[in-house]
């Protein structure tokens, strides 16, 4: 068996499209409003939903560390409670320590890759994500670029 994870490099966000520019620029501004005096690592996600709108999300730290919950599902989850028949097109995500946007980019976590596998399916469309560092710009055309041995609903019949 062969695993190969697809992910294209952007050196900067003016080589993207105006759309994925917006959305990285939203990420970067939610995650300055993050919630995190535990970590002090600051994350921001952006969502451009199927119908056009904008939604943002952050990291929102606990004192009780389990209790707290990453941007990209904050973001997910609003979006999905607000636009529940709204598929997802494009995700950023840009995280920030000690005031400064990080040099590499950053990646969903396993537990946000599993919730956004589950909105992939659910739509039944990729989502293209934009992981921001100001050094570089990962993108990965669909959830299942970074998570290829996924666990999804079809284990369960």
């Amino acid at each position: 068996m062969e695993i190969r994870i697809n992910i294209e490099e952007a050196a900067s966000p003016d080589n993207l499209s105006d759309k994925e520019q917006q959305v990285i620029a939203a990420a970067l501004e939610a995650a300055t409003h993050a919630y995190a005096p535990y970590s002090k690592f600051y994350v921001g996600a952006a969502l451009l939903l199927s119908t056009g709108e904008l939604i943002t999300g952050n990291n929102q730290e606990n004192a009780a560390y389990p209790a707290g919950l990453c941007a990209e599902r904050v973001a997910m989850f609003a979006a999905n409670a607000k636009h529940p028949n709204s598929g997802i097109d494009i995700l950023a995500v840009a995280a920030m320590m000690d005031g400064e946007f990080l040099e590499e980019p950053v990646y969903p976590c396993g537990s946000c890759r599993q919730s956004l596998l589950e909105t992939e399916n659910r739509f039944k469309k990729p989502i293209r994500i934009l992981m921001y560092g100001k050094n570089r710009i990962h993108i990965a055309n669909s959830i299942k670029d970074l998570l290829p041995l996924s666990f999804d609903a079809s284990f369960l019949k």
